[in-house]
């Protein structure tokens, strides 16, 4: 089975964070039922790492002032145009705060051997409001965006 750490995120979120990020019940079994599903330890691993940095970053707190984001070499290499413009898009339209943005491009870039195309993010994203305090509105409405249930429009 060839998957990366992106299908054992996707599948983590798919199975156990319909709620919370942090209600993995006991990562030693989960472990066990993603290498039993055919996933690599490796991959598994790293898909542990990249859940506990996010959590690390809860203690952020947005900031309300307009903010100017440029993006660095990595991030233009890693994020093609349409990431770059759907992640401006999401914080124009308030699905985003300039803090929780900068988490997004965070995970994205923790991603190392990822490809991120534009429904990847869309994953990524949905997957950061669930686990910030007080997003329910904002994972609402990225939800809507990611099973197509409202037209995105990107300028």
């Amino acid at each position: 089975m060839k998957e990366n750490i992106f299908d054992v995120l996707m599948y983590l979120f798919e199975n156990y964070m319909e709620d919370e990020i942090e209600m993995l019940p006991d990562s030693d079994v989960i472990r066990t039922e993603l290498l039993e599903a055919g996933f690599a330890s490796q991959e598994v691993n790293k898909a542990f790492d990249w859940l506990d940095s996010l959590s690390l970053q809860r203690s952020i707190k947005p900031t309300y002032a307009p903010a100017f984001r440029i993006f660095c070499d990595q991030e233009i290499a890693k994020l093609d145009i349409d990431c770059r413009n759907l992640i401006m898009y999401l914080e124009h339209n308030g699905i985003l705060t300039s803090a929780s943005r900068e988490i997004v491009i965070d995970r994205a870039m923790a991603l190392e051997n990822e490809e991120i195309s534009m429904e990847k993010l869309k994953w990524i994203v949905l997957m950061i409001l669930l686990s910030q305090p007080d997003e329910e509105i904002a994972f609402s409405r990225m939800e809507d965006i990611v099973y197509d249930l409202v037209p995105s429009y990107l300028h």
